[in-house]
């Protein structure tokens, strides 16, 4: 599957174009469309072109995670969802068991398990930042779940919701 013009208009409308890297509020490094990395460093700067590249590669990890750690079927709009959820807190491919994002969580292992309405449930508990509750990921996180269970297969309907 492949994240269509909603999704990725989600994914967009939060993380902002930045052509100068600056500290997301973890303190993390970030540059463009919310990209992260051991190459993101202070003074580092990107042309919008290098920006949407970047973004076009890593919205592939994303959904090629998505696609590995997902054992049952979704609509397209759950798929742009849960790689939306997944761009922002991290696949979690990891061999521990911490829900450090998407792989080890317990929305992951509801939706796995057919539970889908406990998934969409879980999408709110991602709202914290070191501790503590932000508004943006309260609003994001809102986002994705009615994206979630917009039902249907047919993302760009959300386009004029």
């Amino acid at each position: 599957m492949k994240t269509g013009p909603a999704g990725r208009n989600l994914i967009q409308s939060y993380e902002k174009l930045r052509l100068k890297a600056y500290q997301d509020s973890g303190g993390v490094w970030t540059i463009g469309w919310g990209h992260t990395g051991p190459e993101v460093h202070e003074g580092l700067v990107w042309t919008v072109e290098r920006c949407n590249s970047q973004f076009e590669a890593d919205l592939l990890v994303f959904e090629n995670g998505v696609s590995r750690l997902v054992q049952v079927q979704l609509t397209q709009n759950q798929f742009a969802a849960l790689v939306c959820f997944a761009y922002n807190v991290g696949l979690d491919e990891d061999a521990d068991t911490k829900a450090e994002g998407l792989g080890d969580s317990t929305l992951l292992k509801k939706l796995n398990a057919g539970d889908y309405e406990g998934a969409a449930e879980e999408f709110k508990k991602w709202n914290k930042v070191n501790g503590r509750a932000l508004l943006g990921l309260m609003i994001r996180r809102a986002a994705e779940v009615a994206l979630f269970r917009m039902g249907g297969d047919d993302e760009t309907k959300n386009e004029n919701a």
